[in-house]
């Protein structure tokens, strides 16, 4: 199938499309006039590169995790990508953290902020 029929069976912009192969998540075969052409399996494995964006994975580590798929049996290929997936997931707790600490210093922004407006409203006998 052509990037065109691939972008619409996935809902996948063509532009994205050829994103995934500049970074080696996803090839195509070419047409003596250069078009790409995609194998039926290739639907599938957009949607699997969509799954893993979505998931906040970066193009880099997507590229780390997708031969666990393309061969299941290695088992030096299944470590390695259970590391990657275990560095991303150390990542997003950092990350998670540093949000809810944030947030906290926030909320006692937001605190001190309330009151001094409550202060100002308050009005000042004579």
């Amino acid at each position: 199938m052509r990037i065109g029929d691939l972008a619409k069976r996935t809902g996948v912009s063509p532009r994205s499309l050829r994103y995934y192969e500049e970074q080696g998540l996803l090839t195509s075969t070419r047409s003596e006039a250069g078009q790409r052409h995609y194998a039926e399996a290739d639907v599938q494995r957009v949607s699997l590169i969509r799954q893993l964006f979505d998931a906040g994975l970066s193009s880099r580590v997507i590229a780390t995790v997708l031969p666990c798929v393309d061969v299941p049996g290695d088992l030096g290929i299944a470590e390695a990508t259970f590391a990657a997936m275990q560095r991303e997931r150390d990542r997003i707790d950092a990350d998670i953290a540093h949000l809810v600490a944030t947030r906290d210093a926030l909320d006692v922004l937001i605190t001190a902020n309330s009151r001094h407006r409550a202060e100002l409203a308050t009005p000042r006998s004579a």
